[in-house]
């Protein structure tokens, strides 16, 4: 994220930070840089699919040690691609290096990528914990930093984008905020987190008292997530660039440090933007001044007021306005009750669908879940079919698509997906998209259960918040290829009561009487997971099962949410899905069938994995 190079070398160069302690103040915080750091400092095992109980584990110590500092976190996360979508080469991009990464760890080469879910953990655990947040419709950059000013408080991210906005308290990256070692403070002031603030003037003062206006347009000339003009490189290949501090480290940045040292020479940045169009040819100089300057509009603030709604539950912005979604579809948009895929898929009609750990010698794991995007893209897209946006499927009569990324091996596909026809209840006019919060909830459950082939009495003895992702699991079994195998289910079903077991014994509800003592459970199975696990090889065919299950998990959370949560929601804070653990109980029910009484001092949890297998099965 953020401008090429910038973070290496401000790092390399500690000279740039000055010393702060985090305490009594509010803070606004990158959500995408906060969970991307916690997930990878959480993380022990890449290859198996996530372990999210660690990383909710993770994302609860850290706003605890917020909390023992009286710092008031707000989090920002990024929305959507926005309707301009012009990230989209960007995205492309790093799509292809998620997808290299899979492929590298599926061949037990090293690495990191980011569970399936996490984004999704990630919301849940703000919200059980509190926290304030909001989901952008858009890029979050420009709307952080306007909170921030509006507020005089420090900006928490990992993007060096905050080191060219104009922030009035200044910007900490996550690499230097040591919230793992709170210190304890003098006297009466109390415990802070020791913190380094990246300093613009100590950075422009360095090259030669740089006016701070310039660094829009340093980051536009270096390059950055919107911008990477080849026109450019004729600006580049031409001017004389001072040689700067060439010498030892500084040789991987010399392009950096040159246009910066050449910047410093202007005043204003009109002047500097006249004289890069110098070099280049007249006809393109008028057109490369537009895009020069409306690439430095995504470094000005953004006047989408945030405090307004932190305050009063309104999110307003002139792109959502302008994208006329629905009102109550941008309101659980902002809440982080639908995800950006929705909006990606309602404005843009183009999906991304991130790889996994998994075979890349079989279809990817994303088509098993087809048939339920094809429902969401059926529920999303008829609100325009009467609409010039779909001005094909007029001439055509044919159903309006989606163009997905997905993998086809080991390359970045675009595949057009039709929406499916909805049943007549949901393409009656009473019920566009705008109006589907009206429909009975009876329907709206109708159509979830009906497209993961489950009927309403199956899952009656389930608890209502195992309900979906049993649903879910009964849809897995049904539709993936190659067919799930009896141990791979037993090994998921274990998984689900372990983290109904961790639940109820390390979060008990106090309205609930318990009959029985879990704990003793608990404990045999924690001596259980203590024990050397002596098969550790990765089983890709296994893996690319549980990624299938994943991807029917996450596109049935999407489904549930759009239609207004019909379903509980489940939580997969609370180990709900263990990769580690999953893959060691497949391959030890493989050797030692009797590893199913996993459970057997817990008559409740026995019963509760049998009637879970029963309803599968059945």
């Amino acid at each position: 994220m953020g401008v090429q190079g910038l973070t290496g070398f401000v790092e390399e160069r500690g000279a740039f930070f000055t010393e702060l302690r985090v305490r009594d103040t509010k803070l606004v915080i990158d959500g995408s840089s906060l969970y991307h750091r916690l997930c990878f400092a959480s993380a022990v095992d890449f290859r198996r699919g996530g372990d999210y109980g660690a990383f909710a584990a993770a994302v609860r110590d850290f706003f605890g040690s917020l909390r023992a500092c009286r710092v008031a976190p707000f989090v920002v996360l990024d929305g959507g691609r926005g309707a301009d979508d012009r990230k989209l080469p960007t995205l492309r991009g790093r799509a292809a290096e998620r997808l290299r990464a899979a492929h590298g760890l599926s061949r037990g080469d090293g690495g990191c990528l980011v569970p399936l879910l996490t984004r999704e953990a990630f919301v849940q655990a703000l919200g059980r914990l509190g926290v304030p947040f909001v989901q952008c419709f858009a890029e979050a950059d420009r709307e952080i930093a306007g909170l921030a000013n509006r507020w005089g408080c420090p900006v928490l991210s990992l993007d060096s984008d905050f080191c060219v906005f104009d922030l009035a308290a200044g910007y900490c990256p996550l690499s230097h905020f040591q919230w793992q070692s709170v210190c304890a403070g003098e006297g009466a002031q109390g415990c802070y987190v020791p913190a380094r603030c990246f300093s613009v003037e100590k950075f422009c003062r360095h090259f030669s008292h740089l006016n701070k206006g310039l660094l829009p347009l340093f980051a536009v000339l270096n390059g950055n997530d919107y911008i990477d003009l080849a026109a450019l490189e004729a600006f580049f290949s031409k001017v004389r660039l001072p040689r700067g501090c060439a010498a030892g480290k500084g040789g991987k940045h010399l392009r950096l440090q040159g246009l910066l040292s050449w910047l410093s020479q202007f005043a204003e940045r009109a002047e500097a933007v006249d004289s890069v169009l110098k070099y280049l040819k007249k006809h393109q100089r008028e057109e490369i001044r537009e895009l020069l300057c409306a690439s430095m509009e995504d470094y000005t603030p953004s006047d989408v007021n945030l405090e307004d709604f932190f305050q009063n539950g309104k999110y307003e912005c002139e792109a959502a306005r302008k994208a006329e979604v629905p009102q109550w579809v941008l309101d659980a948009l902002a809440k982080g009750k639908l995800a950006p895929f929705i909006s990606d898929a309602l404005i843009l009609r183009s999906t991304f669908l991130h790889v996994q750990v998994e075979n890349m010698q079989r279809p990817s794991a994303h088509s098993t879940a087809l048939p339920i995007r094809q429902v969401l893209y059926g529920l999303l897209l008829k609100v325009s079919q009467n609409t010039e946006a779909v001005s094909p499927s007029k001439q055509t009569s044919e159903l309006p698509g989606v163009c997905e990324f997905d993998r086809l091996q080991k390359t970045l596909k675009k595949t057009f997906v039709q929406a499916a026809s909805l049943p007549t209840d949901f393409c009656d006019d009473h019920f566009p998209l705008d109006k589907l919060t009206e429909m009975p909830m009876s329907c709206r459950q109708m159509l979830l259960l009906e497209t993961l082939g489950v009927k309403t009495s199956f899952l009656e003895s389930i608890p209502s918040h195992l309900q979906l992702p049993v649903a879910v699991t009964c849809y897995w079994i049904r539709c993936s290829e190659p067919k799930v195998k009896l141990h791979q289910l037993k090994a998921l079903l274990l998984m689900i009561v372990s983290g109904e077991l961790h639940r109820i014994t390390n979060d008990p509800d106090p309205t609930v009487l318990h009959t029985e003592d879990y704990s003793i459970a608990y404990n045999e199975f924690l001596k259980w997971k203590e024990k050397t696990w002596q098969n550790k090889d990765f089983d890709l065919d296994a893996a690319h099962s549980f990624c299938q299950w994943q991807c029917c998990l996450q596109m049935g959370l999407y489904l549930n949410q759009l239609l207004c949560a019909p379903l509980s929601e489940p939580d997969l804070s609370s180990r709900l899905y263990s990769g580690t653990l999953v893959h060691r109980l497949y391959q030890e029910l493989k050797s030692t069938p009797s590893v199913e009484n996993l459970f057997s001092l817990s008559p409740k949890m026995t019963q509760l994995y049998q009637v879970m297998l029963n309803t599968v099965e059945s």
